[in-house]
């Protein structure tokens, strides 16, 4: 059974930073894509970061951009989001998504696998 677990969220204030975690299990995503979305209250689940198989690419939201880094670490299976400069505008729960394949996508579509989410919330 595949399982995501997401870890690292909490409350900090604005221009704080935390780091997200996913672990993996159940099988391995190695050269699978994985990314990260974020759903705020009353609003759709919005993407913010995607990573490649390979890790050779990533995609990001323009809004978090120069603020979040995404990295894997295949050996463990994990993913990481961090995030930097954090504004009110990223409290949210954040989720993290496995795909089928190795391309990174933007799309809700086009991840098989969702972690349970867990909360960020940025205080001004």
């Amino acid at each position: 059974q595949v399982q995501l677990v997401e870890s690292g969220g909490g409350s900090v204030q604005a221009g704080g930073s935390l780091r997200l975690s996913c672990a993996a299990s159940g099988r391995t995503f190695l050269n699978y894509a994985m990314a990260w979305f974020r759903q705020a209250p009353g609003k759709e689940r919005q993407f913010v970061a995607s990573i490649s198989g390979s890790g050779r690419t990533t995609l990001m939201e323009d809004s978090v951009k120069g603020r979040f880094t995404f990295s894997r670490d295949t050996a463990k299976n994990t993913v990481s989001l961090q995030m930097n400069n954090l504004k009110p505008d990223d409290t949210a729960v954040y989720y993290c998504a496995a795909g089928q394949g190795p391309y990174a996508s933007r799309t809700y579509d086009g991840y098989a696998y969702w972690g349970q989410g867990t909360q960020v919330t940025v205080s001004s």
